[in-house]
């Protein structure tokens, strides 16, 4: 689309925002990180697939043919990121009692149910760790000579053999990042695991045979083989977590640079990658994010509690991906709210056909969006265009439906395909029907016409000690919610 500003994105490399160029003309390329399919991923988790959502959406809004992985650790994660600790899958398949392959499947099924309540479009590979085995143990065995040590417990990536390890974490300290594990022999501090042996004497439920001897891969390892493997290297661009910006990603580039024979990273794409680019956190004050506390937010426990998972992502959408997000049920409701409205906006439109053209009015919504867009992807101020541009009045329905479509075909918030009543959930621990709610609402609503408050008052009683919180003056519409 030549219309479209130039797209501008944050690289973390380079720590500056810089144009975005295919590789391969016409086309995007695009890697990111996936869950390790462990536990459930909690809300905080899923920020991460929003913002690479948004990214694949926008790259194909300005018409480029975008390949989009996301890959499954199904094996090879520790419990901590720098090769210490158990086996994360390991480790819950002996809590559980099961097989490791059922706790895979499990929670792999379960993540990608979230990826399907936020509305996240499906990538063009699902890659699945244990699929790519074999072609691991060919990397690595390629690496190896220049790059690796072998010890007792297994093969090691010496990072020294490559040129700007860290830079992506801006490490400076001598003995490099805190969080990596003390390995005795290692040479140096931030060495890490390309291959993990099995110990003597003990069997794991994921476990190959390999040049260095019976065990499995590292973690690191990974996200080079089938990111190299699916796009071919150097790719566009890589995404995650912050979370991974300090070991986890840094640890990905010297493999790649070692399997590619590249030097420095002053040229971004010797890193495996032209752009990576990653999305903050998700604060939660009460600490009921973290999956070790034992209780922690997922998306379940949002739409148990009676809010629809779209609401999350709006509250994504608000905050700039670079911008930490504090959660809160209030700023939630909030997001959610802001949603109805859009719809309510969008429910005028249903009826006409969208079609092609422009209109004055809407020229600086317009403007405004994908100026929004392509500066980092600008999504609170993109937002707040769309609003505008539903709200725009004496327009062409049509010529506004087609315009609002666009832009809603890039935030991902469906509102040609969603109704009110759908964003309505039933709290899980509610035991009222909504039909008697209705009926009760029905009834309080004449008494209120004819001022008959004090029946007014004893309705709105009576259903508030069932659980129903009634929202006079709610100027949406919307009488009720379930507490």
């Amino acid at each position: 689309m030549t219309d479209l500003p130039a797209l501008t994105l944050f690289n973390s490399l380079t720590r500056q925002m810089e144009p975005f160029e295919p590789v391969h003309e016409g086309e995007a390329r695009v890697y990111t990180c996936g869950p390790t399919v462990y536990n459930y991923p909690h809300i905080g988790n899923m920020r991460a697939y929003v913002f690479a959502d948004i990214l694949g959406r926008t790259l194909s809004h300005r018409g480029l043919r975008l390949t989009h992985v996301i890959n499954i650790t199904d094996v090879g994660h520790l419990t901590d990121d720098g090769d210490a600790g158990e086996d994360k899958m390991e480790k819950m398949a002996a809590q559980k009692a099961q097989s490791i392959w059922d706790i895979a499947q499990h929670y792999t099924q379960a993540y990608w149910a979230d990826i399907k309540a936020l509305n996240i479009r499906q990538p063009a590979h699902w890659s699945i760790a244990t699929d790519y085995i074999d072609a691991m143990i060919d990397f690595a065995k390629e690496i190896a000579p220049r790059h690796c040590y072998e010890l007792d417990s297994g093969l090691y990536f010496d990072v020294s053999t490559v040129s700007d390890y860290g830079r992506l974490a801006r490490a400076v300290t001598e003995e490099g990042e805190g969080r990596i594990e003390a390995v005795a022999g290692k040479r140096n501090a931030a060495d890490f695991a390309i291959w993990r042996k099995t110990p003597a004497g003990e069997t794991r439920q994921m476990e190959w045979d390999s040049p260095w001897g019976k065990g499995a891969p590292g973690w690191h390892l990974e996200c080079s083989v089938m990111s190299g493997k699916l796009l071919g290297f150097p790719f566009d661009i890589h995404t995650g977590g912050i979370d991974h910006r300090e070991i986890h990603h840094p640890n990905e580039i010297a493999q790649n640079q070692a399997f590619c024979c590249t030097n420095g990273l002053d040229v971004p794409a010797n890193s495996g990658a032209r752009i990576w680019m990653h999305n903050n956190f998700l604060v939660e004050r009460s600490g009921k994010m973290s999956k070790s506390s034992g209780e922690f937010l997922r998306l379940q426990l949002l739409i148990d509690k009676g809010y629809h998972p779209l609401g999350y992502r709006m509250m994504c959408l608000q905050a700039h991906y670079r911008s930490e997000l504090e959660f809160s049920w209030e700023g939630l409701g909030a997001a959610l709210t802001r949603l109805k409205r859009m719809l309510m906006a969008a429910e005028r439109l249903r009826d006409a056909e969208a079609a092609e053209g422009s209109h004055p009015k809407l020229a600086p919504m317009v403007e405004t969006f994908e100026k929004a867009m392509a500066e980092d992807l600008n999504t609170a101020v993109a937002l707040t265009a769309l609003e505008d541009a539903l709200a725009a009045k004496k327009v062409d329905p049509a010529i506004k439906r087609a315009v609002v479509e666009r832009m809603d075909a890039v935030l991902g918030l469906g509102l040609f395909t969603l109704t009110r009543a759908d964003l309505r959930l039933r709290p899980k621990t509610a035991d009222i029907a909504e039909e008697a709610i209705e009926e009760v609402l029905v009834r309080r609503k004449q008494a209120r016409i004819g001022k008959d408050f004090a029946t007014s008052d004893a309705l709105r009683d009576d259903l508030a000690a069932q659980g129903v919180e009634v929202m006079d003056g709610d100027p949406l519409g919307w009488e009720w919610k379930l507490g």
